[in-house]
């Protein structure tokens, strides 16, 4: 097991190196020790209410999952409430940990964490499910699932 100074120090030279416009980027097993080790960091799912139901998802600490649509489904219609749903569930100076199917939904989330003053807002990469394999599925190569971190089937 990391130290939380190791995985934050991960995710700032993923920063640096990607040059993100947030505190930086997590693998799914940095991002599940991250949790464990700080029990007032938030995972944000950003995923649609029907990937929760279709799909599954995390299980972490009580208190720290959290669910904001970053787009509406049906119709992946822009949440205009995604940042003031976001205060209501951390301040600005907590770690948001941000969650997709497949991390790029997250990376936008991040950023507009970032600009509404979320200093400590991250990426978590490969996503829920990760990328899609030679035959079209996912959970196969990457992501939560993939890697083995604890979840919830639909």
């Amino acid at each position: 097991m990391s130290t939380l100074e190791q995985i934050l120090a991960q995710a700032d030279v993923r920063r640096t190196e990607n040059q993100l416009p947030y505190a930086g980027a997590l693998s799914p097993a940095e991002a599940f020790e991250f949790l464990q080790l700080n029990p007032a960091a938030r995972l944000i799912d950003v995923r649609t209410r029907a990937e929760l139901d279709w799909v599954g998802r995390p299980v972490i600490g009580d208190g720290q999952y959290a669910h904001i649509e970053w787009t509406r489904y049906p119709g992946g219609v822009p949440n205009s409430e995604f940042i003031d749903t976001l205060r209501g569930i951390a301040s600005t100076d907590t770690p948001v940990l941000f969650l997709c199917r497949s991390a790029a939904r997250s990376k936008l989330a991040a950023v507009a964490a970032q600009q509404a003053g979320f200093a400590r807002a991250y990426d978590i990469l490969e996503g829920f499910e990760g990328a899609k394999d030679g035959h079209g599925h996912r959970k196969t190569v990457e992501g939560w699932c993939h890697r083995g971190l604890p979840w919830l089937g639909a």
